[in-house]
């Protein structure tokens, strides 16, 4: 059976990582049987990163190789709109919230101080003491340095956040009238968009990203969709 190594679930969401929760939406989708092995530790994986899809013996590491691996294995059994090429449009629509809105996200959760307690205490209420002390501080750094690498760190909090509600709005209005991104039924871009827009919109964070998710209907009546959809 597949096993998917990620971290443990919180918020009440399948995953508080959009890329762990963007596997396990794609996994359900493709009615793929397979099971979760929560709390993994990135440090240990291939690439130093979760999620890690395992097969077999094959490892496969990040979620977009491990979407890739599951279409060409599995492809044969799955609905045709998981498995159609992925549009240019859909491409630029994945890029930009993975490898820009992510990041204005993760600083909104993980350095800005008003939320930063209330996700320590989700992500680390399992860690035992006394290292529940001291890895919450050592995870931030390390997260804040990364930010700080990629751009978005450097930022105002005000311009993040309006960087930010900028893509979410982009994304939202290129969803237009369909249900889905990939037409009537949902594709692998669906399982990316759902997992930051639960993200957004239903872990209990406040932020000003989350209120602006909040204030888009379709956004909302997609989410929704997709929650009945994959049962989550």
């Amino acid at each position: 059976m597949l096993e998917l190594l990620q971290f443990h679930p919180a918020f009440g969401l399948m995953n508080p990582s959009p890329f762990c929760m963007k596997v396990e939406v794609f996994l359900r989708l493709a009615g793929l049987p397979y099971r979760c092995r929560n709390g993994e530790v990135p440090l240990r994986m291939p690439k130093r990163k979760l999620p890690v899809l395992r097969d077999g013996d094959l490892l496969v590491c990040d979620s977009q190789a491990i979407l890739v691996h599951l279409q060409q294995r599995y492809g044969a059994g799955m609905p045709a709109s998981l498995t159609a090429p992925e549009t240019a449009g859909e491409l630029v629509i994945r890029r930009t919230l993975e490898e820009h809105t992510l990041f204005a996200g993760l600083w909104l959760r993980w350095v800005d101080p008003p939320a930063w307690p209330q996700l320590k205490d989700a992500m680390f209420g399992r860690v035992p003491a006394p290292l529940r002390w001291v890895v919450p501080p050592l995870v931030r750094r390390k997260i804040r340095r990364d930010i700080w690498g990629q751009g978005v760190g450097r930022h105002s909090r005000e311009e993040i956040v309006a960087r930010a509600k900028a893509d979410l709005d982009a994304v939202v209005e290129l969803l237009g009238p369909l249900p889905y991104y990939a037409g009537q039924e949902p594709g692998a871009l669906d399982a990316t968009v759902y997992a930051f827009a639960a993200n957004m919109l239903w872990a209990p964070i406040d932020s000003p990203l989350r209120a602006h998710a909040r204030g888009h209907p379709r956004l909302v009546a997609y989410a929704q969709r997709m929650r009945e959809r994959v049962g989550a």
